[in-house]
């Protein structure tokens, strides 16, 4: 039986890489009793991790979300990873977010293991704005959550907007999705009062407390919201953007993460660790490379053509393969043909 703290260690680690585990299942991964997994359980939870048990004939853990962020293990991978995002939104002017992201890089950076620490060492990412003569515009981290969370549940907001005069009355909104656009983040919502579809730009966003009433979702102008906000922006119905080929997809990623990394498409954040994106190309296949390049698992929304064109260039990157030599070739023989 491994020791005590190595033990735990695998247990936590296990914890997080599903949401619900039977109790004879960790009993049978970590080798151990079911006792021994419900002292473990126990000791996690002195430690300030809230492990949730569920009653039935197997039981079983489930690591739960509690009042503060305990100790989180990541392997090697992930931990790169988190450094890459951590270094992009530190060195992304107006993000909002570089105080906090260069603070809990210097947090990781102490806690790894000194052979994870000396590759990280040697990474060094800068995130560069396109040039622009728009000043960038902060947006608080807390806005966007309340913005998205209104959005998500449905519940009429008030807000003052920009350099209005404080004595009129907030506007209200129905928020319907939070969006980002050429590095900036908007609200889209039907104004109550003006009885029309609006963007709003966040950081022009001052919220008022508490949210109002529920409301049942009204349909966008377009049908959806890349239709939408393409055509408003765009001033115009093309929703292309000027190119031959648009599709939409679902990645498994963090709007907040992606957002610096498009600039003619529209992001929609859907829920923390999935965003909805539309973008353009000159070619069905150039769109999938472009899509594929942020490394998520993806879902095509649509066209079919966008599908076909993953699906053809998943074929030939598996058919690709390194140069053979000459010697190689006269051993394989001239291939016969019937």
């Amino acid at each position: 039986m491994p020791k005590t703290s190595a033990r735990l260690l695998a247990l936590l680690s296990l914890l997080q890489t599903r949401r619900d585990w039977p109790g004879a299942l960790l009993a049978e991964r970590l080798d151990i009793s079911l006792r021994t997994v419900r002292r473990d359980v126990d000791r996690l939870r002195e430690l300030g991790y809230p492990i949730a048990a569920a009653k039935g004939p197997e039981g079983g853990y489930r690591l739960a979300a509690g009042t503060d962020l305990p100790p989180l293990l990541f392997d090697d991978e992930q931990a790169i990873a988190l450094t890459v995002a951590l270094q992009v939104a530190a060195t992304t002017p107006g993000s909002g977010h570089a105080e906090s992201a260069a603070q809990a890089l210097r947090t990781i950076h102490q806690v790894m293991p000194a052979r994870l620490r000396n590759r990280i060492d040697t990474l060094r990412v800068t995130a560069v704005e396109r040039p622009t003569t728009q000043p960038a515009a902060t947006v608080g981290g807390d806005v966007l959550l309340a913005l998205s969370a209104a959005a998500q549940a449905h519940e009429i907001l008030r807000f003052d907007y920009g350099t209005e005069d404080l004595d009129r009355p907030p506007r209200r909104v129905e928020p319907h999705h939070v969006i980002t656009w050429d590095g900036r983040w908007y609200l889209v919502a039907f104004d109550l009062d003006r009885q029309d579809w609006r963007i709003y730009r966040a950081d022009r966003i001052t919220l008022r407390t508490p949210n109002g009433p529920r409301f049942s979702p009204r349909q966008l102008p377009g049908g959806d919201v890349a239709t939408f906000v393409t055509g408003r922006f765009r001033g115009s119905t093309d929703t292309t953007g000027g190119w031959p080929c648009t599709g939409t997809v679902i990645l498994d990623l963090n709007a907040a993460a992606l957002a610096p990394y498009i600039r003619d498409g529209v992001l929609e954040e859907l829920s923390p660790g999935r965003c909805r994106l539309t973008l353009g190309s000159w070619s069905w296949t150039s769109l999938a490379a472009a899509i594929a390049r942020f490394d998520a698992d993806t879902t095509v929304v649509g066209p079919p053509e966008l599908t076909h064109a993953f699906e053809h260039l998943a074929r030939r990157c598996a058919g690709t393969t390194g140069p053979t030599t000459q010697g190689e070739h006269d051993e394989s023989g001239p291939s016969s043909s019937s």
